[in-house]
């Protein structure tokens, strides 16, 4: 069985506390729980096959720690276990000042990817879940999704803007393919004329290339496809369940060839594990039809920072001191800024070299069409549904 699902609506959250529902969830726990030393160091030599994190590092809400005791022993691979989540609200508006859009959508919390840099890890302990394995293993999806939007919609007072699909974790994540909630957001932005970006790394978004298609001829769509190197080695322990770099080129590709605005996401860069692909990947994305490009230095919030360096001990062990190193030094001396206008560049030597060497890059290769991601708000209409002229009386 490839998912177990497990029905745990909202209203079993108590102020952002989640409740182990099932004996299997809490085995899991123990299973996949923080390996500790006698020196309180975590154990970064366990590689999980198919996922990115190697432990489950617990929520920072958490007082309790599970252990071990027999490290010797193999780890079984995690399942992916389905949590439910009826949801009341689908549209997310944000105000952050560095990010060029003011509405989103994310049908799931989680991301089988496993991506192990993912900067959304740390939304899983607001659940009393790991942002370690939990993250990838235990998605919680809001299958109300589709009329929540239409519900939004639908009000008087609202203003259409841009909704960018995938902002935090993936619209087109594997479990997509059988639960379809993106595809069902999409016909009702379709039906409403609304305009749309979707952010992903998930080459089965050309599985909706209908709908896509016919909503980009209005200039109501555009996609981003993220490709973060161009080394499928490097791809298969980074990003264990994404689709392999040609295949991201072939989705830039098809979706170019149908018309739709597309362009390439290079996040994140990282200090001397893919920062030297960075104009080979813009070159091959531009190639293949993208239009523009954009890029994020790697952000490691919380307790991503310490998901990444164990991963990165454990791969990277001969340069991991230098990678840190490096990150440290855009960061002012420390692992993350939070900070608008240097999160996603980071600041220094380093950052601004990085930042060079991106302009140039897509002046070259002639990725700086930004106005093509540009889409039409004038189009936007409720559709007529039964008992509208009623509701004016």
């Amino acid at each position: 069985m490839p998912y177990a699902m497990i029905f745990a609506p909202a209203s079993a959250r108590s102020h952002g506390h989640w409740r182990l529902r099932t004996l299997q969830g809490f085995v899991a726990h123990l299973l996949y729980g923080q390996t500790v030393s006698a020196g309180g160091e975590v154990d970064s030599s366990r590689v999980i096959k198919g996922r990115g994190a190697g432990s489950n590092r617990q929520s920072r809400f958490l007082t309790h720690q599970s252990e071990l005791e027999r490290e010797d022993e193999q780890l079984p691979a995690p399942e992916t276990q389905l949590l439910v989540d009826t949801a009341k609200s689908i549209i997310t508006r944000n105000r952050s000042p560095d990010v060029p859009f003011e509405q989103s959508i994310n049908p799931y919390r989680g991301c089988e990817h496993g991506c192990i840099y993912c900067f959304a890890r740390p939304t899983h302990a607001y659940w009393d879940l790991s942002p370690g394995l939990d993250f990838e293993t235990k998605i919680i999806y809001k299958p109300n999704a589709a009329d929540l939007l239409e519900q939004a919609l639908r009000k008087p007072g609202y203003r259409c803007q841009p909704i960018v699909l995938g902002t935090s974790t993936d619209p087109y994540q594997p479990v997509d393919q059988r639960l379809q909630i993106t595809r069902e957001l999409l016909l009702v932005l379709q039906r409403y004329r609304h305009p749309v970006s979707l952010i992903t790394k998930g080459s089965h978004v050309l599985r909706d290339l209908d709908i896509l298609a016919a909503l980009a001829k209005d200039n109501l769509c555009s996609v981003m496809v993220s490709v973060t190197s161009l080394d499928n080695n490097l791809k298969r322990t980074l990003e264990p369940r994404t689709a392999s770099p040609q295949s991201r080129l072939r989705t830039v590709a098809g979706l170019s060839e149908a018309g739709i605005p597309v362009g390439v996401l290079v996040a994140p860069v990282i200090p001397m594990i893919n920062d030297h692909e960075l104009e080979a990947v813009l070159k091959a994305c531009a190639d293949a039809g993208a239009r523009t490009a954009a890029y994020v230095f790697i952000r490691l919030p919380l307790e991503v920072r310490d998901l990444f360096y164990e991963w990165l001990h454990a791969h990277y062990a001969d340069r991991a001191e230098h990678v840190i190193s490096l990150i440290r030094q855009s960061r002012e001396g420390g692992d993350y800024q939070n900070q608008f206008g240097k999160r996603m560049r980071g600041t220094g030597v380093y950052a601004d070299l990085i930042a060079q060497r991106f302009k140039k890059a897509c002046a070259r290769f002639g990725l700086n069409k930004r106005e093509s991601l540009q889409l039409n708000c004038d189009l936007f209409e409720r559709p007529a549904q039964a008992g509208d002229q009623l509701s004016l009386l």
